[in-house]
């Protein structure tokens, strides 16, 4: 079989490795092709052509459509004279290219077969890769990485027969522990975005015994989250926290994976979920919040995640229980309205009323101003935070450590293998290149189902303000 891999750039990140791990699962079994439409990011071994029209818009360039079609099916017949089997295109629904879903329509009047392989949403607080005006591929196959994404998108329209599920594969790290190595530090291996929630990594750091640090590895590289990273630096320095920044530009990263005491990890929403399975091949223990639409899957593969926690809850009063609401249903109404919408203010209000059950809420929902203020309040009174969340009386802690990481680190070795990757794969082409489903994607529904009041979080869909 032949397979053309499709995606808008090659450069290193999350769609980058998925490509890297199917190409060598599909090795010896397909032939494969990288079609892309940037030069960065090509490596001496990569099989790619590159289709200019493909990559992300750049300002004053224009291209236009069916040509770009074109140029695409005359990239993969240089390749293939009589064409591929199938085009597996990744992330097509983010508007990075204001013409990408144009061009695949033409492939599909072209009669390329089409998998689009959907690893994020514009409707999950990414507006401005929204596509407000074109619909999505009708009548294509599509493919997701967790069951959360594929229930939302049978809800919003599309049928089995043409969706499916490819759980990505891991790389371990391919070491074993040495716990006398280890030193006094939390790894949080990340790149400090907003949705990683660093305000709550430096929280949990004031409840770490005497002496532990916590390590940040990376700034972030997007301008919009300039303003909250610096922000928690200065923070950081004002409180004399143990906290350090951008650890992993001043040392190598596996070698601070290996003495790292334990990881840690407090993202309020992920794609696939790399980070709960990764360090367990390192012989490392992770722990802090789960998100448990994502951990469900590697749940019922036998991973057991039992000692993370799922909300850190504080008293509302700490933050101002006015203050709150004001900003959370000003911003419930900017995120309906930057896709067009309007909320139905009596669910608004009684999703409020659920999301401050109690006179707590989660440190998760809040932006980074009010996650402030908890922190100074937390710094007088670490009992009360203690009192409401356990778990902070001794974080990062369980009994019987090395058994719980040898029980996951097995499900992984035989769950989330380039095998069983291979195999996941070839059954899935097979079911693409042998059927034509009759759907489509009905985007007020899907946009209903992101926009879930009950989870709705500050920190993912309000804009930082100084």
């Amino acid at each position: 079989m032949k397979i053309a891999l499709m995606h808008y750039h090659l450069k290193n990140g999350g769609v980058r490795t998925v490509l890297n791990h199917q190409v060598a699962a599909l090795d010896g079994v397909c032939e494969t092709l990288l079609v892309t439409g940037q030069e960065e990011g090509i490596g001496p071994d990569d099989n790619v052509v590159i289709v200019k029209g493909l990559g992300y818009d750049e300002p004053g360039v224009e291209f236009d459509p069916e040509a770009v079609a074109d140029g695409v099916c005359r990239a993969i017949e240089s390749c293939w004279p009589g064409g591929c089997d199938l085009l597996h295109v990744h992330n097509a629904t983010l508007m990075k290219n204001k013409n990408f879903l144009k061009i695949l329509k033409h492939l599909q009047k072209k009669g390329v077969t089409l998998l689009l392989q959907l690893h994020d949403f514009a409707e999950d607080g990414r507006p401005h890769g929204y596509y407000a005006n074109e619909q999505y591929p009708e009548n294509c196959h599509y493919s997701v990485i967790n069951s959360r994404d594929s229930g939302i998108l049978l809800d919003s329209g599309l049928a089995e027969p043409g969706l499916h599920l490819i759980s990505n594969t891991i790389n371990s790290f391919g070491f074993e522990a040495d716990d006398e190595k280890s030193e006094d530090f939390t790894l949080y291996p990340v790149r400090a975005i907003r949705r990683k929630n660093i305000g709550e990594a430096v929280l949990l750091s004031h409840f770490l015994e005497p002496g532990k640090r916590l390590l940040i590895t990376q700034p972030p590289n997007s301008p919009a989250d300039y303003g909250s990273y610096g922000f928690w630096k200065e923070l950081v320095a004002r409180t004399n926290l143990a906290v350090e920044f951008e650890s992993g530009q001043k040392k190598d990263f596996v070698d601070l994976v290996k003495r790292a005491d334990n990881i840690v990890t407090t993202s309020i929403t992920e794609g696939f979920g790399f980070t709960f399975l990764e360090p367990w091949t390192a012989g490392k223990f992770i722990w802090g919040r789960k998100l448990p639409d994502i951990c469900i899957d590697f749940e019922n593969n036998g991973m057991d995640f039992n000692h993370l926690y799922t909300k850190l809850s504080i008293p509302v009063d700490w933050i101002g229980k006015q203050a709150f609401k004001d900003t959370w249903i000003t911003c419930v109404q900017s995120a309906f309205a930057t896709f067009n919408s309007t909320p139905d203010m009596d669910a608004v209000d009684a999703a409020y009323e659920r999301v401050v059950a109690d006179d707590l809420i989660d440190f998760g929902l809040l932006n980074e101003k009010f996650q402030e203020k908890t922190l100074l309040n937390a710094l007088d009174d670490r009992e009360t935070l203690i009192q409401f969340n356990p778990f902070l009386a001794n974080p990062g802690r369980v009994q019987d450590k090395k058994t719980l990481i040898q029980k996951n680190r097995n499900v992984i070795a035989e769950k989330y293998t380039l095998k069983s990757y291979r195999d996941v794969l070839q059954k899935i082409y097979a079911r693409v290149v042998e059927s034509s489903p009759a759907h489509r994607i009905d985007k007020r529904r899907l946009l209903t189902r992101f926009l879930d009041l009950d989870s709705f979080s500050l920190l993912k869909w309000d804009t930082f303000e100084e």
